[in-house]
């Protein structure tokens, strides 16, 4: 570990805390286009979410363990398949029990960021066609007006959607009948997709700031930190734009924008280069790499220039060795503590994920800070939620 103790550029206000989304943590969230999929057989996912971590009935119990360990901020997702279940239906006890969520953070001293679009879907809006599909832009313009008695009072910050490169890039492997992702760098974004999201996100900056001019609107973008080989800088900039520049470039007039990092990739010449095959690996197979966030701030920060501030909204590691995982978050922070005194605008960091959760087909990549007991879903800190919850407490390193 090398940040130092005494060194603490972090500034009062500054956003500790801890990120999930609805579809990975609430369980039986049956109404939306992930939950088919998961128990279609040619879809090929590993299993299904079933009860995830029963979150949806068990809200209270996350955040009084985040609050006590001494986090500041909780960043959590409202489902869309549960708000608008059937198109025009707009679920009244649904939009009640976030708003409670809300007021519980609240409580707890704990400042929500809500996101409304975390990857899920209804089923009957991806029935039409998703965010392609014509009249989608307005579809979701009006969700977002209807979950103003969530966001209304005491939300400083909402995300509209949620990493739209890789909802984009998702797409153009759906269309291409595609599966899985290569070794390194991601497919190539499906070019309709990317205009539809954007045109979406901003729709929903408009509704968010009808509904309450002094919300704090932006959207998270997944950062994968290219890094050219020597001689291969253009390479890298053609790769990078439609993947993620693009997306950063759509940031601009919002609030903030939110960078999401993990690991890094390299391109050479001919593209994406895989990491060597001594290279330390993550549970995902992502090269371990605790610096990425560090260049994904300068990055995007470069794009979007000095007047957007940024949020670290996801960072984080799946291990299961868990001084591994207080080494990622100890070269993570050096990273953004290096930015911040460089004089970049980082106004948080959010750790991802506060729970071990449901990853896209597979609960085996455990990034969570808290444990979480299959059948039991009895809540078990791991050391490195004590670690970070004692550095948001105390603005310094706690001791192990």
């Amino acid at each position: 570990m090398t940040l130092d103790p005494a060194r603490t550029p972090f500034p009062d206000g500054f956003l500790w805390g801890a990120s999930t989304a609805a579809h990975q943590i609430e369980g039986n969230n049956v109404n939306s286009d992930w939950w088919r999929k998961e128990h279609d057989p040619a879809a090929k996912i590993q299993e299904p979410s079933l009860d995830a971590c029963d979150s949806y009935h068990r809200w209270e119990q996350d955040m009084d363990v985040l609050a006590e360990l001494g986090f500041t901020d909780y960043r959590f997702s409202v489902e869309w398949a549960r708000i608008e279940p059937a198109r025009g239906h707009f679920s009244r006890a649904e939009i009640a029990h976030y708003r409670r969520m809300v007021e519980g953070a609240i409580a707890r001293g704990l400042r929500p960021m809500v996101t409304l679009h975390h990857f899920t879907i209804p089923q009957w809006f991806e029935d039409l066609g998703g965010f392609t599909a014509e009249g989608a832009v307005e579809l979701f313009a009006r969700y977002v007006e209807e979950c103003a008695p969530i966001i209304a009072e005491g939300v400083p910050y909402v995300c509209t959607l949620n990493e739209p490169n890789m909802i984009a890039v998702m797409a153009g492997l759906a269309k291409r009948g595609e599966q899985g992702f290569p070794p390194a760098g991601l497919p190539f974004p499906d070019e309709e997709t990317t205009h539809a999201v954007i045109a979406a996100h901003h729709a929903a900056v408009k509704a968010v700031r009808s509904i309450n001019p002094d919300i704090q609107v932006g959207w998270t973008i997944a950062n994968q930190v290219y890094q050219a080989v020597p001689g291969a800088e253009e390479v890298t900039a053609a790769y990078r734009h439609p993947r993620e520049d693009v997306f950063i470039e759509a940031a601009c007039g919002d609030d903030w924008i939110g960078v999401q990092s993990y690991t890094r990739t390299k391109i050479g010449p001919e593209g994406p280069v895989p990491a060597p095959a001594d290279a330390e690996r993550t549970l995902t197979q992502w090269e371990y790499y605790p610096a990425a966030v560090g260049y994904a701030i300068r990055h995007t920060a470069e794009l979007i220039g000095p007047d957007t501030p940024l949020i670290v909204t996801e960072n984080g590691i799946a291990t299961g060795d868990e001084q591994r995982r207080i080494d990622y978050y100890a070269g993570a922070l050096d990273a953004v503590a290096a930015c911040i005194e460089d004089g970049i605008d980082v106004r948080g960091y959010l750790a991802w994920s506060a729970l071990d959760n449901y990853e896209w087909g597979t609960y085996k990549a455990t990034f969570g800070l808290i444990a979480v007991e299959p059948g039991t879903f009895a809540r078990k800190p791991k050391p490195a939620a004590h670690w970070l919850g004692g550095l948001g407490r105390e603005r310094h390193l706690p001791r192990l």
